[in-house]
């Protein structure tokens, strides 16, 4: 058995290195790895941004960074008997198809497997991209939790295949097999999986990048999936459609022993959550600050990817947090507007998000409040909303904020809403085919800079230390590290590289 698994290459576009370009380390990826580790096969990691990402590819809206297609199919061993590759983040996709038309193209008879990232909002459901990578030349998708599946999947390559003696597996599916809409079973049990296989990557260079998705305060850091799934029915959202709105964690005990570990073996005491919502059961999150506190775990930890607000309890919840490393969190209001709220199936409790933020400001917490822009039926005055909550939040201490153009992730609610797009890489939160973009771009930079305006005036002192963090490329939030993130790209774009044609057999969608 030769399993190799893929990780795609990192996809920018290119008139927007603010908000593209997020470096996501494959902690999915890691932990399917880690599974067959387990299982002692033999296996190949080849990480097509991480072994190289100061290198690039442009097309006329993107720039593709790391290995070249040709280097990827030529790190896949001879011996190998499936490829995989992770379908990481919905503005990847082009690398995606472009990987698996190589491998066809170089090695037609290996299998080729695309498996899903089914806890990262920025992720895709891939029953709404089978025809795109089926017509690419993929044999397979694994949908759902890749762990669940993977060893029997792995073990039947490694015979002589037949379709007689293909296993069962929920959610292995070929070309020509109806696509379910509802997800694979779950794996309950979170604490039964080992800790993602990070010594498959080269984490070295993901380090040297100083920058990350989360803010970066240490030289190195490891991201953390301590929990999976969200209970809530947000229509702009993909996890609804992954998660079946079925929330799971893994043990506080569990969550510390990974960061312990991790802190012995590699010395990394940064960890930045990954979890879509991580703070859904306040218990657990307080029962693993105390376990760390009970330890003395020198540690710090951020919740990097959101969480609902309402569900930390109060302040003695903050305060513990506080005291047991969390250094940032990020929170997701979504809209000032109450209709638009109810329009996106978000609820939002502003009053306790309020007190929450402000605590969390007292105790040295650096909060994000995220806010998406161009729901439908948004207008106007709704926007205005928005615009006051955000001077409110600021007053009240947020440190910074996030504004997301409306884009339909496949598998989202409002996915069969929109049209105009050419690629499932267009799909991201710089829209440029939305016939509206202009105004909301205009929108969205005045709302940046109006909230730069407020916080300087109430909050001076946080703005100076901002400043100082940017020189000092430690990041208190992603802010300050949003702009040295853009430089890095920028120069990487000015570098001579070879400019790659539109494909004319890749059709919208592609």
């Amino acid at each position: 058995m030769r399993p190799v698994l893929i990780n795609p290459n990192l996809v920018v576009q290119n008139n927007d290195t603010f908000t593209t370009g997020i470096i996501y380390m494959p902690v999915g990826l890691a932990s399917v790895a880690a599974v067959l580790v387990a299982a002692k096969i033999n296996l190949i990691v080849v990480d097509a941004f991480g072994e190289n990402p100061r290198s690039r590819r442009m097309t006329d809206k993107f720039m593709l960074v790391g290995l070249s297609p040709h280097e990827v199919v030529r790190r896949i061993p001879s011996d190998a008997t499936v490829a995989f590759i992770y379908a990481n983040q919905l503005i990847n996709h082009m690398s995606v198809v472009e990987i698996i038309s190589n491998i066809k193209q170089q090695r037609p008879t290996l299998p080729v497997v695309v498996l899903e990232n089914s806890q990262a909002v920025t992720a895709y459901a891939l029953k709404n991209a089978a025809k795109s990578l089926f017509k690419a030349g993929t044999d397979f998708l694994l949908l759902g939790e890749g762990e669940s599946g993977i060893l029997d999947v792995v073990k039947w390559f490694a015979t002589s295949p037949t379709k007689e003696s293909r296993p069962i597996v929920p959610g292995f599916i070929a070309s020509g097999d109806d696509v379910p809409d509802d997800p694979p079973p779950f794996i309950d049990d979170l604490d039964s999986l080992p800790f993602p296989a990070w010594e498959l990557f080269p984490l070295k260079n993901y380090w040297s990048m100083g920058f990350s998705h989360g803010p970066l305060s240490a030289k190195r850091y490891l991201p953390l999936l301590t929990s999976r799934g969200c209970p809530f029915p947000c229509k702009f959202c993909v996890i609804p459609a992954t998660s079946n709105r079925k929330w799971r964690a893994r043990s506080a005990q569990n969550v510390v022993d990974e960061m312990a570990f991790w802190r012995d073996k590699l010395q990394v005491d940064e960890f930045h959550i990954e979890d879509v919502n991580p703070t859904i059961q306040d218990k657990r999150i307080r029962t693993m600050c105390r376990e760390i506190i009970k330890r003395r775990l020198p540690v710090t930890w951020k919740i990097a990817a959101g969480t609902k607000v309402e569900s930390i309890k109060d302040s003695k919840s903050v305060d513990l947090m506080a005291q047991a490393g969390c250094k940032y969190v990020s929170i997701s209001p979504e809209s000032g507007s109450a209709k638009v709220l109810k329009l996106m199936g978000k609820p939002f409790n502003l009053d306790h998000a309020a007190n929450i933020i402000k605590r969390m400001s007292e105790v040295k917490i650096h909060t994000q409040a995220c806010f998406v822009l161009g729901f439908p039926g948004e207008e106007d005055q709704d926007r205005q909303l928005t615009w006051n909550m955000v001077k409110k939040l600021t007053i009240l201490g947020v440190d910074e904020i996030g504004l997301f153009i409306v884009t339909p992730v496949p598998g989202s609610e409002i996915f069969a809403d929109y049209s105009g797009y050419e690629s499932f890489s267009d799909l991201n939160f710089t829209p440029t085919w939305r016939k509206d973009y202009a105004m909301l771009a205009d929108f969205r930079m005045a709302l940046y800079k109006r909230f730069l305006i407020w916080k300087l005036f109430y909050h001076p002192l946080k703005v100076i230390v901002q400043g100082f963090n940017f020189l000092r490329r430690r990041f208190d939030t992603k802010m300050e590290m949003v702009p040295y993130k853009a430089i890095v790209w920028k120069r990487l774009q000015t570098k001579s590289s070879v400019s790659l044609p539109p494909d004319p057999n890749l059709a919208p969608g592609e």
